[in-house]
């Protein structure tokens, strides 16, 4: 049996109280009202040398008299851009609230699609009667738990936007169906049927249930297993079924929750790849982590069946989905920027424009170390290797998710500070707390599996 260490506990416990305090002060720095942002834009615009230019007696003199039109159009033409500075500043007020909340969806998101992908690789290995992994079950049960506080996190936060504490979803904005309505769009109207909060909790509710329903299955059939008779494998089976329909059930929940959680952020834009891409970046992530959590507990003395091929074969999946992820980001990539239509080109201007370093960077990170560290397949083997494709796989993919969202919510108006640092901080430690208390309930071997025998023998 597996048991957590202080230090580990200490260093989860620090990473959650110091990422609460910093996304707090994050929440606190968000400017009070819209009369402060749009305060701080008249100062900066002064500093800057900006504002109205004024007429002087003699410049009037020089261009001669003014009739009384021509003061009702400096008068229309000031009130306009009075209007447009006001526009800007509520739209900058909205963005500057979003931030630190956008930083905590990013957060959570990601470390709960790596306990969604870990339980799906799970089931993939159940239901494929895989020889090799059963060593790691364990593992990836641990791992795979995180579903559970990470999907009522989830949830909590859906259910906030839903009541309109953020501005993450525009779609949700006050009279946006409605004709006449200033906030009026068109777009959006057509796709209430769909997009419509009632529906959309529903949907996020029923799919958080299903899925740590068969984690709850899976990891009592797979103890009930170990408890079993010799010969009598009737609990494995019953994961087998559970497995199979689970797959099933994935498969569709995770392109509904990607299009539901992430790409309605923009409900203007959409993508028919756009399931199958966050799929790649949560099964190489999740993969990765098995991969990291692994290697730790083999270094503190256990998993002491666990060899060279085990990780072998998971740095396989690492290179493979990466390559997996980055046919899928070109793909996706070049169709729509070469066919330029205004309605799917605008998600990556707006990308290549505001966000050049993180986009073409994280496209560097998930594509071109992944190949460069794992491409030899002796490296697989050599755990050092593994782990720094597996930290570099995890910063890519967390910025990935950071690009997908920010955009949408806060614009140009991003920088990395408190919120983003504390967020990820935050959900880290209880990431890290949460998957090795679990790990530490349950004997780290499968004892009761028939492919045990084919596991520990495994060398590749």
């Amino acid at each position: 049996m597996y048991k957590v260490t202080s230090k580990l506990r200490i260093f989860a416990i620090a990473l959650m109280i110091l990422g609460a305090l910093f996304t707090a002060v994050g929440f606190w720095a968000v400017p009070s009202s819209q009369a402060e942002v749009q305060h701080e834009m008249d100062e900066d615009t002064a500093a800057h040398g900006g504002g109205h230019v004024e007429t002087t007696d003699e410049q009037l003199s020089a261009t001669g008299s003014l009739e009384q039109n021509d003061y009702a159009v400096f008068d229309t033409a000031d009130a306009q851009t009075d209007s447009h500075d006001s526009d800007h500043a509520e739209h900058l007020y909205h963005q500057l609230q979003n931030r630190p909340w956008s930083a905590v969806f990013v957060a959570s998101f990601f470390f709960f699609m790596i306990g969604l992908a870990s339980l799906a690789f799970l089931a993939l290995q159940k239901v494929s009667q895989a020889g090799w992994s059963p060593l790691l079950f364990r593992v990836m049960e641990g791992v795979g738990s995180y579903i559970l506080p990470g999907g009522i996190v989830m949830f909590i936060l859906l259910l906030l936007s839903g009541l309109h504490f953020n501005h993450l979803f525009i779609w949700m904005e006050e009279g946006v169906d409605i004709v006449g309505h200033e906030n009026y769009d068109a777009l959006v109207a057509g796709k209430t049927g769909y997009l419509n909060v009632p529906f959309w909790l529903f949907r996020a509710g029923a799919f958080i249930v299903g899925w740590n329903l068969y984690l709850w299955n899976i990891r009592r059939f797979g103890l009930k297993q170990d408890e079993a008779k010799l010969g009598d494998i009737v609990w494995y089976k019953k994961g087998f079924k559970h497995s199979a329909i689970f797959l099933v059930f994935f498969i569709v929940t995770e392109s509904i929750m990607s299009w539901d959680w992430i790409m309605s952020v923009d409900p203007h834009w959409f993508s028919t790849l756009f399931g199958w891409y966050v799929f790649s970046s949560m099964f190489v992530s999740g993969i990765a982590t098995i991969a990291l959590v692994t290697i730790f507990l083999k270094s503190k003395g256990y998993l002491e069946f666990v060899n060279d091929s085990h990780i072998h074969d998971l740095a396989k999946f690492m290179f493979g989905f990466s390559i997996f992820w980055t046919y899928l980001w070109f793909s996706q990539f070049m169709l729509i920027w070469y066919s330029n239509i205004p309605e799917e080109v605008t998600y990556f201007v707006t990308r290549i424009q505001d966000y050049n370093l993180l986009f073409f960077g994280m496209v560097a990170i998930n594509f071109l170390f992944p190949i460069l560290i794992l491409m030899n397949s002796d490296f697989k083997r050599v755990n050092w290797f593994v782990v720094t494709a597996g930290i570099f796989i995890l910063i890519g993919h967390y910025v990935d998710i950071y690009v997908m969202i920010m955009p949408s919510t806060v614009g140009p108006s991003w920088f990395i500070g408190f919120p983003e640092i504390g967020a990820f901080m935050f959900f880290a430690g209880l990431f890290i707390w949460y998957i090795f208390h679990t790990i530490s309930k349950a004997p780290l071997i499968p004892k009761g599996d028939p492919y045990l025998g084919e596991s520990k023998h495994f060398h590749y």
